[in-house]
């Protein structure tokens, strides 16, 4: 009897380890023939862009619309911040703008008057040279009369006071000539002062626009600065912590808190140097989350980092210190996640979760 139960006892252990032998074998040859033609790796993570909300002004923060993992649109207002500064400010700029716009129209003006007298100065000219050659013409005359006068009289033909009238008459149209070219002297002087007074005003004109310009400007930026007070979301995405509250002061390039992008995610997977041989990018990959086992996530392999992760550290190794001890590196690959994928179940994905990822090489 005992016999008979060692044979049967054997029997089942030589079953029982053909059995193991067979499933094992089978299951090897799956793995290496699995191995063949993928990659895989569990030291992978889920990425999103993190959005910092930075204020632009400083400021007192007078209410808060949001609170921790709130979601939110793109242009939602976050926060305002105090604007009673930078309403002075813009009236001020205001008032800068209506002084320079009021000196523009006062150099206009200056511009006009100069070039009004200009031109009643041109007039003035050709007024005087008109009256100089008619006076040119009675000195002519006059002089023609005194020299015949005085011959007339050297020979007694005229009377002494009919002498002296030509004489006069000369004397007065000698002194009228005089008088029109110092006139006309004088106009010329009066005109090339108006066009000096206009080339000025025609600068200062230049001047009040350019003021105009820059005054717009600073009213603009003034604009611009007010424009900050109000903080609204640049994406549509989920609010991290909120650690600000009313009353808090906040400074320019202050990181307060984060909006992640809740669509575009991606991940990044750290293969062994070992593994890159027969990857390249355009590849599917299959991923799969330690949150959601059951959900199954494709991808496609998009870049390969430029250095391993080690070269980004804070103190990269260095391997010329004499205590060489060689370590398979890892370098960074991106994952992206493809436009296939439930944008729902894409939404449950968070930065920084673990992932199993399985690049498929053929």
């Amino acid at each position: 009897m005992e016999d008979t139960n060692k044979k049967k006892t054997n029997k089942k252990f030589i079953v029982i380890l053909a059995a193991v032998v067979i499933l094992g074998g089978g299951y090897g040859i799956y793995k290496y023939m699995h191995s063949l033609a993928h990659e895989t790796t569990d030291d992978a993570q889920v990425e999103k862009n993190m959005n910092p909300i930075i204020p632009r002004v400083t400021g007192y923060i007078t209410k808060v619309f949001v609170k921790d993992n709130d979601f939110v649109k793109k242009g939602d207002t976050l926060f305002i911040i105090d604007d009673k500064d930078y309403v002075v400010r813009v009236e001020d700029a205001k008032a800068a703008l209506a002084a320079a716009e009021g000196s523009y129209e006062a150099a206009k003006a200056d511009v006009g008057g100069a070039s009004a007298n200009v031109s009643v100065s041109e007039a003035n000219i050709l007024s005087s040279k008109g009256n100089i050659e008619a006076a040119k013409v009675r000195l002519w005359r006059a002089n023609n009369d005194f020299t015949r006068y005085e011959n007339l009289y050297k020979n007694h033909s005229i009377t002494k006071q009919q002498f002296e009238q030509a004489q006069a008459t000369q004397q007065e149209a000698e002194v009228e000539l005089r008088v029109l070219q110092q006139a006309e002297a004088a106009s010329k002087s009066q005109r090339n002062a108006s066009v000096s007074r206009s080339n000025v005003s025609g600068k200062q004109t230049e001047v009040a626009s350019a003021n105009i310009k820059k005054a717009q400007a600073a009213l603009d930026a003034a604009n611009l600065t007010l424009s900050y007070t109000i903080v609204t979301a640049a994406v549509d995405g989920q609010i991290s912590t909120v650690d600000i509250q009313p009353g808090q002061l906040v400074q320019p390039g202050q990181a307060l808190f984060y909006i992640i992008n809740s669509e575009d995610a991606w991940v990044v997977a750290n293969f062994k140097e070992t593994q890159l041989t027969k990857m390249k990018e355009g590849q599917k990959v299959t991923i799969v989350s330690d949150a959601y086992p059951d959900l199954e996530f494709e991808g496609e392999l998009t870049s390969f980092s430029p250095a391993t992760g080690a070269r980004f550290s804070l103190l990269p190794p260095d391997n010329a210190t004499g205590n060489f001890v060689k370590t398979v590196q890892r370098l960074p690959v991106k994952i992206s996640l493809t436009k296939n994928n439930d944008k729902e179940k894409v939404k449950l994905l968070r930065p920084g979760m673990n992932v199993d990822v399985d690049v498929h090489l053929k």
